[in-house]
């Protein structure tokens, strides 16, 4: 009887999408963080692709301050994001 090993490959490089899912972030505040500075850069990984190195999102992620507050209720929830929904002057959903 054989036995198969089952190998997992951590990847060395995100994309954008993966990077925000990793670190819990929005693009737009990785877009803000990278222009402060507070956040790491991309690398060039082809002439039109870029990703995020994962060592160094792990870093970044380490040397983030412990919080003493909880995050509120609301984290992760998008203010307005029913109003589309609702009729325009009625305030009811719409069919």
């Amino acid at each position: 009887m054989s036995t198969t090993a089952i190998v997992s490959i951590r990847p060395a490089y995100l994309d954008r999408e993966q990077t925000g899912a990793y670190v819990s972030l929005s693009d737009t505040t990785m877009e803000q963080m990278i222009r402060a500075g507070t956040f790491p850069k991309p690398r060039q990984l082809s002439p039109k692709r870029v990703g995020w190195k994962v060592s160094e999102l792990d870093e970044w992620c380490e040397n983030r301050p412990v919080s003493d507050l909880p995050p509120p209720r609301n984290t992760g929830v998008r203010r307005g994001a029913t109003a589309g929904r609702q009729g325009a002057s009625s305030g009811h959903p719409a069919p």
